[in-house]
């Protein structure tokens, strides 16, 4: 696959719809781990067929597409469900630094960056690159859906929503025209997992318990 994503809308040529959804979870350190979702409509026989032939739900083609030396495979896994016609494949994977995603096949023109900024700050990009909207493509009905979490303070961001340190970016097919890139500068916890909120609530449970045995022993 030279790009997964134009392989992905050769299957939304054939079915006429399909998601795809990319959850990214980032360290301070650059390390992390993501799950991609991917998911389509069937509406006959013939099209399962033409779809599978793809590989794309595939886990042993999958598997190909996304090994690396520099990051984990968790698990791959491909399914239909009869209740709305439709095939799903759902990929996770670890990595050390998410600069070495760029070394999956699939990601080949992802171009994940992870950059230092100014004042202790890290600066985060990748570009969703472009794809063809040719044979009749309704772009209003693919969409690509990026939701990363980051581990630090936001500071400036493209998203198009946020809540908290989780951002969004959502397009359609004709949105992405010529390729879009996704960015966030943040300013990394100083803990891999530990936000300062924690120790404060850590400390103010303390208290509570510290003045609890307290009153109980003067009792």
């Amino acid at each position: 696959m030279k790009n997964f994503l134009s392989v992905v809308v050769l299957a939304f040529l054939l079915t006429g719809c399909i998601n795809y959804e990319q959850r990214v979870l980032i360290y301070p350190d650059g390390s992390g781990n993501m799950e991609i979702h991917y998911w389509m409509h069937i509406p006959d026989s013939t099209a399962t067929k033409s779809v599978s032939n793809l590989g794309i739900f595939i886990p042993d083609s999958i598997r190909n597409e996304f090994s690396s030396p520099f990051v984990k495979i968790l698990d791959i896994t491909s399914y239909t469900d009869s209740t709305d016609s439709t095939i799903h494949s759902v990929i996770k994977i670890e990595f050390s630094s998410i600069d070495s995603l760029n070394t999956i096949k699939a990601f080949a023109q992802s171009e994940f960056s992870l950059k230092d900024g100014a004042s202790n700050q890290k600066i985060f990009s990748q570009f969703i690159p472009p794809v063809s909207t040719g044979f009749g493509i309704d772009g209003s009905k693919f969409y690509v859906k990026y939701v990363y979490e980051i581990r630090g303070d936001i500071i400036t961001h493209n998203a198009t929503v946020q809540q908290k340190n989780i951002l969004t970016w959502q397009y359609n097919l004709s949105e992405i025209g010529r390729g879009k890139t996704i960015s966030v500068t943040f300013k990394p916890y100083k803990l891999k997992e530990t936000p300062k909120w924690i120790y404060y609530l850590a400390g103010l449970v303390l208290l509570i318990v510290t003045f609890y045995l307290f009153r109980k022993k003067k009792d």
